[in-house]
């Protein structure tokens, strides 16, 4: 299983709006069947800071996820809430049950 965590930096501002468009987000997205999770969470000392933990299961399902509806929506509604571009980091899972 592929894991991906993506850092986002959100300008202060906008840290309601971003989570209110990443809910939706992850709502959809675990409805997707190449995904196996979808994690939002919330730095607790800094709540600018958030990271989104993604579990797929193949290969292929990061892309597909890529070309949602609902992914391009969100994209699209938070570029320009980022206080620094967000960067993702991927794993393979040593443990992390379906």
């Amino acid at each position: 299983m592929l894991v991906v965590t993506v850092h986002v930096h959100v300008k202060p501002e906008f840290v309601d709006a971003f989570r209110v468009a990443t809910l939706d987000n992850a709502t959809h997205s675990v409805r997707e069947p190449g995904v196996a999770r979808f994690d939002v969470i919330q730095q607790d000392d800094d709540p600018t800071r958030f990271v989104l933990i993604e579990a797929y299961r193949t290969a292929d399902a990061p892309a597909a996820h890529k070309a949602t509806a609902h992914y391009a929506r969100w994209r699209d509604a938070v570029e320009p809430m980022m206080a620094e571009p967000r960067h993702a980091l991927r794993y393979q899972s040593v443990h992390l049950p379906d």
